[in-house]
């Protein structure tokens, strides 16, 4: 049996962590700092855990990540 593939764009932008949860990077801080509150900005800092939903979809775009 061939080997299975993984998303070349997952595999850049997402981390499986060890209990399974997809780790991957805030969203809406490319542009437009100047009108976010300094409260988002701060919150907005580092990683976040995804949602279950689309845990869901970027997991079987990485099957050796489980």
């Amino acid at each position: 049996m061939p080997k299975m593939k993984t998303k070349s764009s997952c595999k850049k932008r997402f981390k499986v962590s060890a209990t399974g949860k997809v780790i991957t990077g805030q969203a809406g801080k490319r542009h437009g700092m100047i009108k976010r509150h300094k409260k988002f900005i701060r919150n907005a800092r580092g990683t976040t855990v995804m949602s279950a939903p689309d845990a869901k979809i970027v997991k079987s775009m990485m099957p050796y990540d489980r």
